[in-house]
């Protein structure tokens, strides 16, 4: 059982919030340990087991960059330690970003790190608009497999670009204020 199905969702990339939450209540409710203190051990064992996945399946489901994730695993399309090829153009980029960032290691200054952080995000966007229409649209059964494609080389560009937006994050802290 997927978390989808354990929760009751439609599957795809974007999931209510409130649907969640109210979804998540009523399982951690219904597959509550202590109401099954006085069951057989193998009853106890398998309403754990529940438990841990409605937890697990919250933890999931409450951050859109793990949903996309997890939809990826479930269609196969995307693999723990994966060594993903990314499009040289875009690791072009990447590179320039980053060559901007060394930089400003030795010697942060809040301005650069703004410019560096506009140009970050103005290339999440443009990646973001590229896949836009499949996240917002994904109808499990009706989407092809092929439309998804672009969204795994959306999926591992995020992760680049997020790594750049946390290097930043943490340059800002040791960068003077002007």
């Amino acid at each position: 059982m997927n978390y989808f199905e354990l929760f009751e969702l439609p599957v795809g990339f974007t999931v209510d919030q409130q649907e969640l939450k109210q979804k998540f209540y009523a399982l951690s409710r219904k597959y509550h340990p202590d109401f099954f203190a006085r069951a057989e051990a193998e009853e106890q064992a398998e309403v754990l087991q529940k438990s841990s996945m409605v937890n697990k399946g919250y933890q999931i489901f409450s951050s859109a960059d793990k949903t996309l994730q997890y939809l990826l695993e479930l269609k196969g399309l995307v693999e723990p330690e994966e060594k993903f090829q990314l499009d040289p153009m875009f690791l072009g980029e990447v590179m320039d970003i980053n060559e901007q960032l060394m930089e400003l290691e030795m010697a942060p200054e809040q301005a650069e790190l703004d410019k560096v952080a506009a140009t970050t995000n103005e290339l999440l966007k443009t990646i973001y608009h590229d896949v836009e229409g499949t996240l917002a649209g994904y109808q499990e059964g009706i989407t092809p497999e092929k439309a998804l494609l672009p969204v795994k080389d959306y999926y591992y560009q995020k992760k680049y670009l997020q790594r750049i937006l946390d290097k930043i994050a943490s340059l800002r802290n040791i960068a003077p204020r002007t």
